[in-house]
């Protein structure tokens, strides 16, 4: 689920809300009901049912959503009943750069999907497409290679397949 972080909402740090089970959705429209943009990375999974193809879009993060506000506005959004707790990223433009780096990967249609924990692995930097100039780590060596994209502040992450040719070692 994309809501676009209008323009003004720039000046203002993002806040990680980690929410109770299942209610990333919910917390997301109050937000946006309530005059505050914010991001829930999804990703597209397809399953086949008797010859049925149905596509579903899941969230990336489970229990994360992560808003552009003033910190001062952690307490009301702490007191919406679907958040658990509100949670400040101590380096807010290292978190900006990943949480920026993940939605354009969300963005580009490459086939996604969750990581959990993040593997140590050779760092690269992707050299072609629409995520060049990103970097991640290599989870999976087989071609093609699955690039994981971090979230730090959260311990979560994504990876995307990339052709060897499309990465450098940095």
């Amino acid at each position: 689920m994309d809501v676009p972080v209008s323009e003004s909402a720039i000046i203002f740090p993002w806040l990680v809300v980690h929410t109770l089970a299942r209610c990333e959705k919910k917390l997301l429209v109050w937000a946006v009901g309530a005059g505050i943009p914010g991001e829930l990375p999804t990703y597209r999974t397809v399953h086949r049912y008797r010859g049925k193809v149905v596509h579903f879009d899941k969230v990336l993060f489970p229990g994360y959503v992560f808003l552009r506000a003033e910190p001062s506005a952690a307490a009301g959004i702490q007191q919406n009943r679907h958040a658990a707790r509100v949670l400040v990223p101590p380096d807010l433009e290292e978190f900006d750069r990943q949480i920026r780096e993940i939605l354009a990967a969300v963005g580009s249609g490459l086939e996604m999907r969750p990581v959990s924990g993040v593997q140590p692995g050779v760092r690269v930097q992707i050299i072609r497409g629409p995520l060049r100039g990103f970097e991640g780590s290599v989870e999976r060596l087989d071609e093609p290679l699955d690039v994981v994209l971090r979230l730090d502040f959260i311990s979560q992450a994504a990876a995307i397949r990339l052709a060897v040719r499309d990465v450098e070692v940095v």
